[in-house]
C-alpha cells in the first residue's frame, strides 16, 4: 500500500511539471481533401512578449498520400503591421519512400516546428494556411493543427 501511494504521488508530480501548450487547435478537411480555396485559420492571443515560444504545425495524412512533400503558404498577420506570406515545405517521405514522422496504423503525422520564437507585439496573431501545390486539390489529408507553447529553456 505504501509503495502504491508513493508511486501515485511521483506520477502526479511528474505530470504536474509538464509545460502544457496554451493554444492548440485543429482543422479537419472534408472528405480528406484539401482544396486550394480552403484556408485554415488559427488565431492566437499572445500577451507575454518577454518569453520565447515554440510553434508546432502538424499535418496528418493517410498512408495513401501520394507525394513526398506538401508545400504550404503561411500567412502571418500580427496585431500591428503587415501580413507576411511565406512558403514552407512539409516533407512526408524519405527518398526511399519511408514515411517521415509518426505513423500509427494508416495515419502519418508530419511536423513543421518553429522553435524559440519571440513575438514583437501583444495581441491577436492570425495564422492562415494555404496548400501551395499545382493541383487544385490534395487527397488523403486528414487535418492540420497548430500548437503554441512556452519554449523550454
Amino acid at each position: 500500500m505504501h509503495r502504491a501511494s508513493l508511486f501515485l504521488v511521483l506520477c502526479l508530480l511528474l505530470f504536474s511539471c509538464k509545460e502544457d501548450s496554451f493554444y492548440t487547435k485543429s482543422y479537419s478537411f472534408s472528405n480528406q481533401i484539401w482544396k486550394q480555396e480552403v484556408k485554415p485559420v488559427f488565431k492566437v492571443d499572445i500577451q507575454d512578449t518577454s518569453i520565447l515560444y515554440d510553434f508546432v504545425v502538424t499535418l496528418r495524412t493517410t498512408t495513401d498520400y501520394a507525394y513526398n512533400n506538401l508545400w504550404v503558404f503561411l500567412n502571418t498577420k500580427p496585431p500591428h503591421g503587415q501580413e507576411v506570406r511565406e512558403p514552407y515545405e512539409i516533407k512526408t517521405t524519405y527518398p526511399d519512400g519511408n514515411w517521415i514522422g509518426k505513423k500509427t496504423g494508416t495515419v502519418v503525422e508530419h511536423e513543421l516546428i518553429f522553435k524559440r520564437r519571440k513575438v514583437p507585439y501583444k495581441g491577436l496573431y492570425t495564422f492562415t494556411f494555404e496548400q501551395a501545390i499545382t493541383q487544385k486539390t490534395v487527397d488523403e489529408v486528414l487535418d492540420i493543427s497548430m500548437e503554441v507553447k512556452r519554449a523550454i529553456e
